[in-house]
């Protein structure tokens, strides 16, 4: 399924080598670098390589590991700009956010569900993103009944990672209830639920569709949030996952915590820690409601904290405390969630402005020695690689080739070098400076574009104008 995802500019046969005036090691920043790809994986890594030792491979001015999306929902991206007029409730929020976006989701076929997907892979590609963690809780058809392949669904996201090349997380989701008092699911949720029998063969499913993909694709288990499994839900969902990752929605709205609290006698991340084996196998998603000990006490059990900047703000979820959790050693990575703008570039100065705007203050999460822009790029590699299960995350032989290379033609970048070219680019750069993008050694972005991306834009175009009186 994936030929078109052969290596190029190959030395010898599955052998492509990068040359960049610098590229960002995991033990800092060095010159004139040498990388050999073999396979998807990173052969070698040499610094004070002569230019000439890269004849007929890639050359760049900047190379950096390419980091995972950790959280995507890829069918919201369709609703792009259609929930920004306020209903007849006073105070717009989530949840009035949330019922339209069930109306839309019901009109969604496979096919449109894979035509935005490969839209949205393609997105994140060019935007810096090496890899996608698909939270895909859309299964069944309007009005709940499965398909008659029950993971029809899943398939529509791995075909549109065969299209793109996206290094790809599937997560399916266990979605039982329409909250902590298991009453039953609404009508748009419908789509979404399974018992734990039918939820076992959604998983299987995905897992054989997922099989034939390249062998960097892996998939994983996603809980939904407290409010839509049960308790015992959670034990099942392990499980199920086997070695897989396992990620969950945690503390994004005040109106969740307090169902939570009435439920179970305790708030969301309060009863997860004490009643679950949370761990680095774990990825909790938002967290934007957490007092100061539960996030201390969530970066103690090395568990990613998946932050979606741009959504959490359009939806108006609240801040994580980002100061304290990484102050404490608490590893996070980014996502572009309901896809809305996807923006590697976006997310990391969000993630980081917000910090200020919260603490009237500057410079939050930079460290002695390592500039802003240097904390949130490898801090988003390392931690999205670890959610998503994926060995990438840095540049050293045995990894996935998952790799960004930054184009410094722009007048700002041409002089800008070491960390000061991860903070012009985050801090007044866009992703036009991206110009290409490996996943697993994939040359999937070249000169700024996905290689497919004229034929992507046409199936996405058909699907919008069939999709457009639905809001």
């Amino acid at each position: 399924m994936l030929k078109h995802n052969r290596c190029v500019n190959m030395q010898k046969k599955n052998e492509q080598r990068l040359w960049a005036k610098q590229a960002l090691l995991p033990d800092g920043w060095a010159n004139d670098v040498l990388v050999v790809v073999e396979g998807g994986n990173i052969a070698s890594v040499t610094p004070h390589s002569p230019v000439e030792s890269s004849a007929q491979g890639q050359m760049v001015s900047t190379l950096l590991p390419a980091p995972v999306n950790l959280h995507s929902h890829a069918f919201q991206r369709a609703m792009a700009g259609l929930t920004e007029r306020r209903g007849p409730d006073p105070r717009d929020s989530f949840w009035t956010w949330r019922q339209l976006m069930y109306r839309f989701l019901d009109h969604l076929t496979p096919e449109d569900v894979r035509a935005i997907t490969a839209l949205v892979q393609m997105e994140m590609l060019e935007a810096g993103f090496g890899a996608s963690v698909e939270f895909h809780y859309l299964h069944h058809r309007p009005g709940g009944h499965p398909y008659d392949d029950i993971a029809e669904m899943a398939h529509t996201v791995c075909a549109a990672a065969a299209e793109t090349g996206i290094g790809l997380t599937l997560l399916p989701v266990l979605y039982r209830y329409g909250g902590c008092n298991m009453r039953a699911l609404g009508p748009g949720q419908i789509r979404f639920g399974n018992d734990r029998d039918s939820f076992a063969r959604l998983v299987s499913g995905a897992a054989a569709s997922v099989a034939t993909l390249a062998a960097d694709c892996t998939t994983g288990i996603a809980p939904h949030s407290l409010r839509a499994v049960q308790p015992d839900d959670l034990a099942f969902c392990q499980d199920l996952a086997g070695n897989g990752v396992i990620h969950m929605h945690l503390a994004e709205q005040t109106e969740e915590v307090d169902e939570v609290q009435a439920a179970y006698g305790a708030r969301p991340t309060e009863w997860l820690l004490a009643n679950a084996p949370v761990s680095d196998r774990w990825c909790l998603i938002h967290c934007t409601q957490m007092t100061p000990a539960e996030t201390v006490a969530l970066a103690r059990t090395n568990a990613v904290a998946g932050l979606c900047p741009i959504t959490e703000a359009s939806l108006g979820d609240g801040i994580f405390d980002g100061a304290r959790f990484m102050g404490r050693g608490g590893r996070f990575g980014v996502g572009s969630d309901s896809n809305i703008r996807i923006s590697l570039i976006e997310e990391l100065r969000g993630l980081e402005y917000s910090q200020r705007l919260r603490d009237q203050s500057r410079a939050v999460l930079a460290r002695p020695g390592q500039s802003t822009g240097h904390v949130l790029w490898q801090g988003a590699a390392i931690g999205g690689a670890q959610a998503a299960g994926r060995a990438s995350g840095e540049i050293r032989p045995g990894l996935l080739a998952d790799l960004v290379g930054i184009d410094h033609s722009s007048p700002d970048l041409d002089v800008r070098w070491g960390d000061l070219t991860l903070d012009t680019l985050i801090f007044s750069g866009d992703r036009g400076a991206i110009s290409d993008v490996w996943s697993a050694g994939r040359h999937v972005v070249r000169g700024g574009a996905h290689v497919r991306r004229a034929e992507i834009i046409a199936g996405y175009r058909a699907a919008m104008r069939r999709l457009r009186d639905v809001i």
